[in-house]
């Protein structure tokens, strides 16, 4: 079969509040899942000996580290199909940036080979399946910006104003592991509502400690600051500024230092696999 194309989006955490923590290390949260027309590009050959492998550029990444793979290996499994696939991803979004780029993958190939092996599983499905890949697959399964909670896999689709967003990645990597960890991180925060949201009442609560420990996104946030309210997105590295069109975005990305990535994009509502898009 022939090679496909397929839409995998970035996202962003509009803001980010830990509320909890449970007794298996997880962390419990609130925040909204903004998506953004700023795709990786995902191709599938579809095969008859059943393996799994990617081609082309690996981007540093293992197949056996690879979400795609991870992800049709479960689904492979599920399915106890005899098919396989080789998958090719064309990157745009920034690696390691709280994007999301890893999980849209994995997400897009649960999505595109559940239609290529015509399985048909349900998407609910396919999230739950996801979900053991990390907690933010489901959103891009499931294809919507979304508010959500417990370790970010209960959502509920949320109505976002079409905004623009400029997005600055600094070139430093942030170990999430080590941002959840830090011992002056606030774990307890009281739960808010969609309402409180809206009214400007949250803020990513992790901004505190990855400054501290990464002066370089710390830089960026004071950069974008000057011109609003600038967040990070997830544990970063990647912040964030909303605009109110394009051309204030671009006007912006002007003035920021050429030595940080940058990038603008709008927000969506839906995944473009949801939309009739392939």
């Amino acid at each position: 079969m022939a090679a496909t194309r397929w839409l995998a989006p970035a996202k962003l955490n509009l803001f980010l509040h830990i509320t909890g923590r449970r007794a298996n290390g997880y962390h419990e949260l609130q925040t909204v899942f903004q998506l953004l027309d700023f795709y990786d590009e995902l191709s599938f050959k579809i095969r008859n000996d059943g393996a799994i492998n990617r081609s082309g550029n690996r981007y540093g990444i293992s197949d056996d580290d690879e979400l795609c793979c991870k992800a049709a290996h479960l689904l492979q499994k599920r399915a106890n199909s005899n098919l396989g696939v080789t998958i090719s991803i064309n990157k745009q979004i920034p690696m390691g940036g709280g994007l999301g780029g890893g999980s849209s993958n994995a997400a897009t190939t649960l999505i595109a080979l559940n239609r290529l092996w015509e399985l048909d599983f349900p998407l609910l499905e396919l999230a739950e399946i996801g979900l053991k890949l990390g907690a933010d697959v489901p959103i891009f399964v499931r294809g919507e910006s979304a508010w959500a909670e417990g370790i970010g896999e209960k959502l509920t689709p949320i109505k976002l104003s079409e905004r623009w967003f400029l997005i600055l990645t600094p070139k430093v990597h942030v170990s999430t592991k080590k941002v959840f960890a830090h011992k002056y991180l606030t774990r307890d925060t009281p739960a808010i509502t969609i309402r409180d949201f809206r009214a400007g009442l949250a803020e990513n609560q992790l901004e505190t400690v990855v400054r501290e420990s990464y002066p370089e996104v710390s830089k960026a946030l004071n950069i974008l600051g000057k011109f609003g309210i600038a967040r990070m997105t997830g544990t970063g590295a990647s912040v964030f500024l909303a605009c109110n069109d394009e051309y204030a975005a671009q006007q912006v990305l002007a003035q920021c230092p050429s030595e940080m990535s940058g990038f603008i994009a709008k927000g969506i509502q839906k995944h473009p696999l949801r939309c009739g898009v392939q």
